[in-house]
Formats: structure tokens, C-alpha cells, sequence
């Protein structure tokens, strides 16, 4: 296929059409991963936020007394707490004590504001050049003076007699989170091309399964052409030499006659070729016999054998049958379309068995099948050729057909009718031993 330059260039657009297809779904799942994973991330720092702060402010109201005022108490709940030019109190060693040990205390940081928005009291890890200004609002997202980014919340305090305190902040930083997120996106990043690379091997190599039943059905079109025009061409050829010669020469009666009778032979030949080819073209139109109608098994064999022995005798080939069953064998189909496709199969047995041979043709059942068989102890077939006998126009041994008259249409004739009527043809064959062609037919009534 890859010497054929339509088709390599068609394989070639699949594989990119493919790949193009499956990169720009990559891409699209690769980015709603990426968002996936940043929500989920995201969502699970607002639930660690909210938390921590539910848990602060509810434990600071319980010790808050006066407005504005922050408890000596509240260093026991709030790590590193520095009270805004008044004083810090730093106590590492009994970090367990603190309602932040259970969580990385190197994310978080506490901020207090009184009612004014004026910054009391800082605690946890708190990072330098945070914007001062309060914010009411929740939830912020904010940037330090050297750009790192913090997310953080806004709860209102108020004291053990529920008057209004002021503001509680508690943020993280998100190096973590953003590290985390830039390794997806650089796994993303690398991930994308390596798989369009895997894809666009795996396109490549699905364009061609996809293309090969095209390219061998092209591969036999262009073959049936080639060998249906040299078919048609020796008759043609054959005629019109025939006829340029009669025109050359004056001609008495007999010599007429004889030139017609050649063109009149000729004409045969190509009237029964071209009624071969339309049959076939028929056969790959429909799945299934046009006219079905209950066929005899019995009887055809029979027939045959009895109307064939006349060309049997001729050349010197014993021809009988040998039917094993005692009950009919019935089948739905066309009559007229089985008994050609099993003479062919007897033909080309005589044809091919050299004088003094034999052909048997056996019908026998097998459960629901009827089984038709064809035995002739000829010149066999080789095992590379097996395969090919059932294509249009081939020969096993070209010279002789063509002495014979044969076309190379008999057996995919054979092949086409049993294969409309749903059954199977297959051939077992010998070299100098014989062949035997099989049929088997799907019987109309189980029981008969």
C-alpha cells in the first residue's frame, strides 16, 4: 500500500486527522484536569481555613472581655502573638499547646483589628509587607511586597457579653498550593506532546488497518479490470482479424461460411462473458437469491451427473454420483443458480482430471446442513494457488483453461451463488492426488 501514492497520502491525512482530533481532546480534557484539580485544591484550603478560624474565634469570644482589649489569655491560644507596639510573646517549645499545632503553622497567620479597622495584634507565621488596611470582606486572595499570594478570612469578634470586639483575619500562604498546581501543569505540558506523539503512531498504524480492506478491494478492481479487459480484447481481436481478412479477399460461399462461423464463436464467447460478469455483478448487489423457491438437493445432483456424463465420457472421465441419504434434502433458493454453481464445480473437475480419472459428487447431511461434494482424482492444486481459485479470471494453470475455453469465471460464480444462499464453498486439495470442493447449504425443514 505504501507504494501506491493516493493511498499514502490518504493515510497520511487519516493519521493527522486523527491525531488533530485526539490532540484537541487531550488539550480540553488536560486544561478541565488542571481545573479539577486547582478547584478541588482550592476548596480544600477554604475548608482548612474556615476551620481553623471557627475554631479561633470561637475559643477567643469566650475570653474577650472588653472592646478593642485582647486578653493576656489569648497568648495561650495564639502562637507567636505580638500585640502591636506593645509587646510579643514568643513561646516555640510549647507550640503543642496552641490550638494551631495541629496544622502546618509555618501556612498560617493570625491578624485582630478593633472596631475601627485598626491593626491590634498579629500571631502565627506571619509574613512581612502585608497590605495594613482592613478589608471587610469573607474571603481574600492578597499580594505580599515581594508578590507572594495569601488567601485568608474575615470573622467579627465580640466579647463574653456579645458586644462587638472588632475583626479576626486568618490566612495561609499558598507557595504550596501554587507549587503543587505548577507540577501538574508542567506534567500536563510534557504529558500532551509525548501522548500526541503515541497517538500519532497509533494513527498511522489504525489509518492503515482502516485502509487496508479499501486498498485490497481497490487492488482487486484494478486486477478484475486489467484481466476483464485482456478477456474481452483476444475475442475482440481474434474477430476483428477475421473480418479485415474476409475484406482483403474475394470470398466464395464456403469460405464465407467458415468466417462466419468463427466470428459466430467468437460472439459466443464474448455474449457468455459478458452474461458471466453481470451475473457476478447481480451476486455483489443483492445478500440473497432473488427468486427462493424449495430446491431438491437429490434431484439436482442427480440431474447433473446425468446431463454431464455426455462431457465426461468425452474425455474419458468416469462421472457418478453418490448420494447418502434416503430422505430429500431441501433447500430455499434459486434452483436454476445452484445447479450452475454445482456444474461449475463438476466442469472444472472434468477439466482438470487427466484420462481415466474419476469424479464423485456426494450429497450426504450433516444436523441442519446439507453437504454437497465434489471428489475428483485430477491433478490437485498447490497450496498457494488455494486460496486465489475462487478470484475472478484466476488460473491455476493458465494455458490449459485457456485450451479448455475457460474464462476463470467458474468458480467465483460458484463461490457468489453459494454465498447468496447463506452457505460456504471450500477446497482441500493434492498435488497429482485430487481435489475435493465442499458445499454446505442450510437445510429448509430440520427434520426431512
Amino acid at each position: 500500500m505504501n507504494q501506491n501514492k493516493l493511498f499514502n497520502q490518504t493515510r497520511w491525512r487519516l493519521a493527522f486527522s486523527y491525531a488533530g482530533v485526539m490532540g484537541l481532546i487531550l488539550s480540553f480534557l488536560g486544561f478541565g484536569v488542571y481545573h479539577a484539580i486547582a478547584h478541588a485544591h482550592w476548596v480544600a484550603i477554604d475548608n482548612e481555613l474556615e476551620s481553623v478560624a471557627g475554631t479561633l474565634h470561637d475559643s477567643l469570644e469566650l475570653k474577650l472581655k472588653q472592646p478593642g482589649r485582647l486578653e493576656p489569655m489569648a497568648s495561650e491560644l495564639l502562637p507567636n502573638l505580638c500585640i502591636i507596639g506593645v509587646s510579643c510573646v514568643r513561646s516555640p517549645a510549647n507550640s503543642s499547646r496552641h490550638t494551631l499545632s495541629a496544622i502546618n503553622q509555618g501556612h498560617y497567620y493570625i491578624r485582630l483589628f478593633d472596631i475601627s479597622g485598626r491593626l491590634i495584634a498579629i500571631a502565627g507565621a506571619y509574613p512581612e509587607g502585608l497590605p495594613q488596611k482592613f478589608n471587610k470582606q469573607t474571603w481574600q486572595t492578597i499580594t505580599d511586597s515581594q508578590g507572594k499570594t495569601y488567601h485568608q478570612i474575615s470573622l467579627s469578634l465580640h466579647t463574653q457579653n456579645y458586644q462587638d470586639w472588632g475583626y479576626f483575619q486568618v490566612g495561609r500562604s499558598l507557595k504550596d498550593f501554587e507549587d503543587y498546581l505548577s507540577i501538574v501543569k508542567w506534567s500536563l505540558k510534557l504529558g500532551l506532546p509525548i501522548s500526541l506523539i503515541l497517538v500519532g503512531g497509533a494513527s498511522w498504524w489504525l489509518a492503515g488497518l482502516a485502509m487496508q480492506p479499501i486498498y485490497k478491494s481497490y487492488r482487486q478492481i484494478e486486477q478484475f479490470t486489467a484481466d476483464a479487459a485482456h478477456e474481452l480484447r483476444t475475442p475482440l481481436a481474434a474477430t476483428q482479424a477475421t473480418v479485415e481478412s474476409a475484406l482483403m479477399h474475394h470470398l466464395d460461399e464456403k469460405e464465407a461460411r467458415e468466417i462466419l462461423e468463427t466470428i459466430e464463436r467468437q460472439n459466443k464467447r464474448l455474449t457468455q462473458l459478458v452474461a458471466d460478469l453481470l451475473l457476478l455483478s447481480r451476486m455483489d448487489k443483492q445478500s440473497a437469491s432473488a427468486r427462493r423457491q424449495i430446491c431438491c438437493l437429490n434431484d439436482l445432483v442427480n440431474d447433473l451427473v446425468e446431463e454431464l456424463a455426455a462431457l465426461a465420457i468425452a474425455n474419458q472421465i468416469t462421472l457418478k454420483s453418490d448420494i447418502r441419504t434416503s430422505t430429500p434434502l431441501n433447500v430455499l433458493g434459486d434452483a436454476d443458480q445452484l445447479y450452475r454453481s454445482v456444474a461449475n464445480i463438476i466442469v472444472n473437475a472434468i477439466q482438470y482430471t487427466p484420462s481415466g480419472g474419476k469424479v464423485t459428487v456426494i450429497l450426504e447431511r450433516s444436523d441442519r446442513e446439507a453437504i454437497i461434494q465434489v471428489q475428483d482424482t485430477g491433478i490437485g492444486i498447490p497450496n498457494a494457488d488455494q486460496k486465489r481459485i475462487f478470484d475472478r479470471f484466476y488460473r491455476v494453470n493458465s494455458d490449459r483453461s485457456r485450451h479448455t475455453g475457460g474464462s476463470g469465471l467458474g468458480l467465483a460464480i460458484a463461490q457468489a451463488i453459494v454465498q447468496a444462499h447463506q452457505g460456504t464453498i471450500q477446497v482441500q486439495s493434492e498435488l497429482d492426488k485430487g481435489s475435493t470442493f465442499t458445499i454446505r447449504l442450510a437445510l429448509l425443514i430440520a427434520d426431512c
